[in-house]
C-alpha cells in the first residue's frame, strides 16, 4: 500500500513524497481512511509508530478546502515539546497548502501567541493550561473548529489534565470531528472517549507492546555504581544519538553535568529549564550537537529524532507504561534502536512487571572488566586494619 491510495489532495501529496513518506505505517493504513471520512477514530499505538501523521494528514486534507483566516483544527496535546513536534509536521506535510498552524504552551509570553491569532491561523497545536488562559481571556476563538484532537490522551490523563480538557472540550461546536490516540487505555480516560467520540473506529496496533525494532538489555549494577557502568556503556557505545531517562529532574541535570565533564557531548532537557534552554537542547541534540541528551519522562515527551540507537533508563521507570514511551524514542519509523535498563535490587518487581508485558524475559548483561565490586566514590577501597603497633595519628609520620 502506499500513501497514493489514500487520494489526498496533491500538494500534500507532494509534502509527503518531500518528507520522504514512501508507505503508511498500519496505524498510519487504519486511521487516515475513516478520517478523511470525517469518522472518529479511537487510535492506539505505541510511540514511535506514525499517529502524528495518521491524524496529521486527514485534517490538512480537510482544510485545504474551505474558509482561512480561522480556527479550524484543534490538536490538544500533553507537552511543550510535543506540540512542536506536532506544529513541525503540520509544516513539513503541508508546506504547499498555505495553511498556518500555531503552538499555544506555557512558559513563554502571551502577547506573540495573541497577535498570531489575531493575524489568523486555521491549526493551534496547544498545551491544556495556556489554551485555557486564552480562552478565558477571550484571545481565542474555537467556534468554528471542525476537528479536535487529542494525542497522547493517556499521558495526559497521567499528569492530571483531564478535567482541563473537559472543559476545553465544553467550548468546541457539538458538530465536530474528534480524534483520540493513546499507547494505553486506562478506564478513566475510557470513559472520557465514550463520552466524546461518536461511533468511532477503533484502530488498535499492540498498545501496550514495545516497537519490535528494539532491542531489549538489563544490565543488574548496585546502586552506587550506576553513574560509572553508563559511563563504561558510553565509552562502549559508538553509533548514533543517545536518550538517557532519570526519574527527577534535578538528577537529570546533575547526571548531564557529570557526563559533560567527562568529555562527552551531553545536554539535559528537564522542567527547570526555561522554553528558551529546552528548545536548544533539543535542537542540539536533533543536529547532532549533543550527542546525549538526558531527560525526564514529561520534558522526553514528543522528541521525534531521527537516529536515536540508543535508550538508556538510568532509573527504572514507574510504570510498564512509562517504559513502553522511553524505548519509543529509538526503533523508529522502522529503524532498529536498542534499549539498555540499569536495574538495582529494588526494581525485581518492575523488571517482572515488564517482562510480562513483553512476554519474554529480559536479557541480562554484564560488561566485561568493569568492576562491579567497588565502593562508593570517596569510600576506602578496602577495610583499614589496625597496625600490632596500635592506630597511627592522622597525620604521623611514624618516627
Amino acid at each position: 500500500m502506499s500513501f497514493a491510495s489514500f487520494g489526498l489532495h496533491p500538494r500534500i501529496a507532494d509534502g509527503v513524497a518531500a518528507c520522504g513518506f514512501v508507505s503508511p505505517t498500519p496505524i498510519q493504513t487504519g486511521s487516515i481512511p475513516p478520517a478523511l471520512q470525517g469518522r472518529d477514530v479511537l487510535g492506539l499505538a505505541q510511540t514511535g509508530t506514525g499517529k502524528t501523521a495518521a491524524f496529521a494528514l486527514p485534517i490538512l486534507h480537510r482544510l485545504s478546502r474551505g474558509p482561512r483566516g480561522r480556527v479550524r483544527a484543534l490538536v490538544v496535546a500533553p507537552t511543550r515539546e510535543l506540540t512542536e513536534q506536532i506544529h513541525e509536521s503540520f509544516q513539513a506535510l503541508g508546506r504547499r497548502t498555505g495553511l498556518r498552524s500555531l503552538t499555544v504552551y506555557g512558559g513563554v509570553g502571551m502577547s506573540p501567541q495573541i497577535r498570531r491569532l489575531r493575524a489568523g491561523v486555521e491549526i493551534v497545536v496547544a498545551c491544556p493550561g495556556r489554551l485555557l488562559d486564552h480562552l478565558g481571556r477571550g484571545t481565542c476563538d474555537l467556534s468554528a473548529v471542525e476537528v479536535v484532537v487529542l494525542d497522547e490522551a493517556d499521558r495526559m490523563f497521567d499528569m492530571g489534565f483531564l478535567p482541563d480538557v473537559r472543559r476545553i472540550l465544553d467550548r468546541l461546536p457539538r458538530e465536530r470531528q474528534t480524534l483520540l490516540f493513546s499507547a494505553t487505555m486506562p478506564p478513566e480516560l475510557g470513559h472520557l472517549a465514550r463520552e466524546m467520540l461518536r461511533e468511532p473506529v477503533t484502530v488498535q496496533v499492540d498498545p501496550t507492546a514495545p516497537a519490535a525494532t528494539v532491542a531489549h538489555a538489563l544490565y543488574p549494577v548496585p546502586p552506587h555504581r550506576k553513574t560509572p557502568l553508563l559511563q563504561e556503556l558510553l565509552r562502549r557505545t559508538e553509533a548514533g544519538s543517545i536518550l538517557v531517562f532519570t526519574r527527577t529532574k534535578h538528577r537529570a541535570k546533575r547526571l548531564a553535568e557529570q557526563l559533560a565533564r567527562a568529555g562527552h557531548r551531553a545536554a539535559s532537557l528537564q522542567g527547570n529549564l526555561s522554553q528558551s534552554r529546552r528548545q536548544a537542547a533539543l535542537k542540539g541534540f536533533r543536529d547532532g550537537r549533543f550527542r546525549i541528551l538526558v531527560a525526564t519522562d514529561i520534558a522526553a515527551r514528543g522528541i521525534d529524532v531521527a537516529g536515536v540507537s540508543h535508550v538508556i533508563n538510568y532509573d527504572m521507570p514507574d510504570t510498564v507504561d512509562a517504559y513502553t514511551h522511553r524505548i519509543g524514542r529509538t526503533g523508529r519509523a522502522r529503524r532498529s534502536g536498542d534499549a539498555f535498563t540499569l536495574a538495582t535490587p529494588e526494581d525485581a518487581g518492575m523488571v517482572r512487571a515488564i517482562e510480562r508485558a513483553l512476554g519474554a524475559p529480559l536479557e541480562r548483561r554484564r560488561v566485561p572488566g568493569f568492576d562491579y565490586a567497588a565502593g562508593p566514590a570517596g569510600a576506602p577501597s578496602r577495610p583499614r586494619t589496625r597496625s600490632r603497633s596500635g592506630p597511627r595519628a592522622v597525620g604521623s609520620r611514624g618516627r
